[in-house]
């Protein structure tokens, strides 16, 4: 059972740092590929698009493969994938490998949170928000070694070429310790329509991940263009929002166990809020990098408490209610940053933040009209 837990833990590893990588050199490859904000908000639209493509297939690998067979076949896809983002010299091949991104990164995530469904039913208890901690903790480290590698002047192919390799080894030692079999087995149809459970969880993963994305794909362009942080430190604001998310992960399974989940997501939303608005209105080194550590905080237990109650659902399959719940959440996460550029272009990225901050603080409404299991 402890073999499992790591395999799965690694896993998630594997997810949050081929992801990581890609963010911290948004601001390079802009400047290599010499894109505008909208033109960059464009860009990044092929990722949300390759996503929600794939979102009913994954569910429908999930549930008839199995979570063991679709992960690996993720975890060996997304390295390589992410070499050739490296090597990327147009836009045009950049805009077709985002979109084979979302949807390979999207078969990770349905099939490696079913695994973790699987492992909480072992355990008997909550442990969905340290896994989702392990990810965060893995974003950490890959915007530190992107930090590095920028201030060293390596440049993105062979930054992504070297953790790439990594990742893949990692899958050839753990892959055997996966679970063989799911919680719960069914025939599903490619597609199954949420119910009102799913939906209303879905809808407070769409706030809390809009403002998750928007931090993932714009936090370095807003300290590179509103705080005017040294090119070295351009990743700090990512950094420190990566460092309060996997902390508060790590603490989520505790605190939601004292608290309970509607008072756990209701200071989520505050603290996502309260945060962005602090970067907006004091855009300086030291109280913009503090706001984002508020937004760390804030969305650190959403997301593990809402792909947790998806895979307790008695109407589907744990792999289909998640790729459910993903289908609406997921939308926040990756149409947010596409959107930013475009409001960016015609108001400021301050304007775009201030309206993130109010999604967010959606997370904490959306908690107060909904009942949990």
């Amino acid at each position: 059972m402890k073999k499992s837990r790591l395999a799965v833990a690694c896993f998630f590893f594997i997810g949050g740092i081929c992801f990581a990588s890609w963010a911290s050199r948004i601001p390079n490859i802009k400047q290599l590929l010499n894109l505008s904000d909208a033109a960059l908000g464009g860009v990044l639209f092929a990722l949300p698009v390759g996503s929600m493509c794939s979102l009913p297939v994954s569910g429908w690998l999930v549930s008839s493969w199995g979570s063991k067979k679709s992960l690996l076949t993720g975890a060996i896809l997304y390295p390589i994938v992410l070499f050739l983002i490296g090597q990327s010299n147009t836009v045009f091949e950049l805009v077709g490998l985002l979109f084979s991104y979302g949807f390979i990164g999207n078969l990770m995530n349905i099939s490696v949170n079913t695994q973790a469904v699987g492992i909480e039913s072992l355990y008997k208890r909550s442990v969905m928000a340290s896994f989702h901690g392990v990810w965060s903790a893995a974003g950490f480290i890959g915007a530190t070694i992107g930090t590095i590698m920028i201030n060293f002047g390596i440049d993105p192919h062979h930054h992504f070429i070297l953790v790439g390799m990594v990742m893949l080894l990692i899958v050839g030692v753990t892959q055997q310790h996966l679970l063989l079999i799911d919680t719960k087995t069914a025939n599903q149809p490619i597609y199954s329509k949420p119910d009102s459970f799913l939906w209303k969880l879905g809808l407070i993963s769409f706030s809390c991940m809009v403002c998750e994305g928007t931090m993932f794909d714009w936090s370095g362009v807003y300290f590179q263009k509103i705080v005017n942080a040294p090119q070295e430190y351009t990743t700090l604001g990512y950094v420190a929002f990566m460092s309060t998310m996997a902390g508060g992960r790590f603490l989520g399974d505790r605190l939601v166990m004292q608290w309970g989940i509607k008072k756990m997501l209701g200071l989520s939303g505050i603290f996502i809020a309260a945060g962005l608005l602090m970067a907006v209105f004091f855009p300086t080194m030291l109280l913009a990098t503090l706001g984002f550590l508020l937004v760390g905080m804030g969305v650190s237990s959403v997301v593990p408490i809402v792909y947790s109650q998806a895979g307790k659902s008695t109407k589907m399959a744990p792999g289909v209610a998640i790729a459910a719940v993903s289908s609406i959440g997921f939308l926040g996460f990756l149409i947010g940053p596409p959107i930013i550029g475009f409001i960016a272009q015609s108001f400021g990225l301050q304007w775009s933040f201030s309206l993130i901050a109010l999604l967010g603080l959606g997370t904490s409404l959306l908690a107060r009209i909904s009942t949990f299991n």
